[in-house]
């Protein structure tokens, strides 16, 4: 008997127990659900009534949300768009070198006008120093050469004042007013369409005309300094000269150079006259 009444007793607790359990469990649950507030219907007033048309309040208006529409998202730049931004800059590119490539260019034309202009000058500044100095030279030469003159002028005067003797006809230079020596003049002549003077002396050689390759026409008149032995040893431009141009000039007192005389006592002055002729 006293089993059977633990038994009963120990199954009533373990009841209790469960229920008790089952409580807790459904009551954390429950708790644990969220309320959904409960929906207000609306009145709606079908006619069938003398006082259907309701108080004279008019209901407000369910207040609407304003729903704010988010910033416009950007888009995403698309092939075409890319390419076009390269293409746009590849041509400021080009365009940047070609503006750099014109500078360039424009400077390095200025700096060579500029070089050729100082050449230019220089040449000038050159050309009139020579021009200066050959004609300072032509006065000295030509002083010097008046100087000479004189003296054999009055030598000369001397001679021609003394009396002649010998024959004045015949192949020889007694009395022939020329001074003809075997044919060739002396004191003055022509040769190869040249003249020349040289008093005292005879040409011994043919004179040639200097090279030339220019359309200008006239004269150049050489002064001569011709030693002892017969070789001119100094030029000089002299006067009568109708040519300026310096290369001509500088030719002809070559050529002269290369004319012989006879040999005489002392040195002897006197001029060679080229005269050019366009053909």
């Amino acid at each position: 008997m006293q089993t059977q009444t633990e038994a009963k007793i120990s199954g009533a607790v373990a009841a209790a127990l469960a229920l008790l359990l089952l409580f807790l469990l459904l009551w954390f649950v429950y708790i644990d659900m969220p309320i959904s507030p409960e929906e207000e219907g609306i009145e709606v007033a079908f006619g069938d009534s003398q006082s259907g048309g309701g108080n004279s309040e008019q209901m407000p208006a369910p207040a609407v949300e304003e729903q704010v529409a988010p910033p416009p998202t950007p888009a995403a730049p698309s092939q075409n768009d890319l390419l076009t931004q390269e293409d746009e800059e590849a041509l400021a590119l080009a365009r940047q070198r070609k503006e750099e490539e014109q500078r360039r260019k424009a400077e390095e034309a200025e700096r060579l006008r500029k070089q050729k202009e100082e050449q230019e000058r220089l040449e000038a500044e050159r050309i009139a120093r020579e021009k200066a100095l050959a004609e300072k030279k032509a006065r000295e030469q030509q002083a010097r050469d008046n100087a000479n003159n004189l003296m054999s002028g009055a030598f000369g005067n001397q001679t021609d004042n003394s009396a002649g003797s010998g024959v004045t006809s015949g192949s020889g230079t007694q009395g022939n007013p020329a001074g003809v020596v075997g044919g060739n003049p002396a004191g003055g002549g022509s040769s190869g369409g040249n003249r020349w003077s040289l008093k005292g002396r005879k040409l011994k050689n043919t004179l040639t005309k200097p090279k030339y390759d220019s359309n200008q026409e006239g004269i150049i008149v050489v002064n001569i300094r011709v030693n002892a032995a017969g070789k001119v040893i100094s030029t000089t431009k002299g006067q009568g000269t109708t040519i300026s141009d310096p290369k001509m000039i500088q030719d002809a007192f070559a050529e002269a150079r290369k004319a012989q005389f006879s040999a005489g006592e002392g040195d002897a002055v006197g001029t060679i006259t080229y005269e050019y002729k366009n053909k």
